[in-house]
């Protein structure tokens, strides 16, 4: 037998149903978003054949001195804001000097007014906040490296990526007047090679553009370049109109001092170029200039 509720409870549940139903459909606030003090930013670059990515959070001077102060010396910071700034390598690397992995990695520095230490770890689970928790046994490597003062104040912490090469570039962190390089090595050669001998081995017709990779990759590393001639010569038969395969040859053969062929190779290339590019060739012009210098 169920036992009615005394009234004053009765009315408190029935009161406390119908505030829940008014609230229920009571109308939301509308969402505010509010720009972020640090905004996140990702660098993404290819650096020869490895794929080099950064994310990282962007503080802003807004008046303050940074260096020294806000930032102080001698410490481990996080190299931004908010979470640690991340680096990762799609192939092995050096960093200023350090070897590290394939991978993805927590980036922390030590800022000083002479020198900084540069410090990578293993990426963790989940990202550290700050440097609160930095752990130095865990150190995947520390490097040291001159920072630089810049005449011109850089308003924004920056990160970049320049002097591309295909062995290497420099990664930079930029603030206020200091600019911190890092040099970023890329064994290219040893990275691509296994793959032109798999593919020049394999069974089936080759493309011409494997050639010409393959003989630019000679040239540029300074490899056996008879045997990039050679390659080339296999390039034209495949891609006869093409003026940047006999613009190979003319370098190389100048290179080699071998002026008349370098000549012949140089007149094909202008010949090439006239066709394919129009008056204004690039590639033509340069050929013409290698065979004017032999002369």
């Amino acid at each position: 037998m169920n036992t009615p509720l005394p009234p004053a409870l009765r009315l408190f549940v029935i009161g406390s149903i119908f505030a829940s139903g008014l609230l229920a459909q009571a109308p939301k606030a509308p969402k505010v978003s509010f720009p972020p003090l640090s905004p996140q930013a990702t660098v993404k670059q290819p650096v020869g054949v490895t794929d080099v990515e950064v994310v990282y959070s962007r503080p802003s001077m807004r008046g303050r001195k940074i260096f020294g102060a806000m930032i102080p010396y001698g410490e481990v910071w996080r190299t931004g804001a908010n979470t640690a700034t991340r680096i990762s390598f799609s192939t092995p690397v050096k960093l200023q000097g350090a070897s590290l992995a394939a991978g993805a990695y927590e980036l922390f520095t030590i800022p000083g007014k002479n020198e900084w230490t540069i410090i990578v770890q293993k990426l963790p689970e989940k990202a550290s906040w700050g440097a609160y928790k930095y752990e130095a046994e865990k150190d995947t490597a520390r490097m040291k490296v001159k920072p630089a003062v810049t005449p011109t104040p850089v308003e924004t912490f920056s990160i970049g990526i320049s002097d591309l090469r295909d062995t290497g570039a420099t990664i930079y962190l930029a603030w206020e007047n200091t600019r911190v390089p890092l040099k970023l090595e890329i064994d290219t050669v040893g990275i691509v090679m296994p793959q032109v001998r798999a593919a020049m081995a394999a069974e089936g017709p080759k493309t011409w553009n494997l050639y010409y990779g393959a003989a630019t990759l000679y040239y540029d590393n300074g490899l056996d370049l008879k045997q990039a001639l050679a390659w080339l010569d296999e390039a034209a038969k495949l891609r006869v109109d093409y003026p940047g395969i006999y613009l190979l040859k003319t370098r190389i053969h100048a290179k080699l001092g071998e002026k008349a062929a370098a000549q012949a190779a140089a007149a094909k290339a202008v010949e090439t170029g006239l066709k394919l590019e129009g008056p204004t060739s690039v590639m033509a012009r340069q050929a013409k200039d290698i065979a004017d210098s032999l002369k």
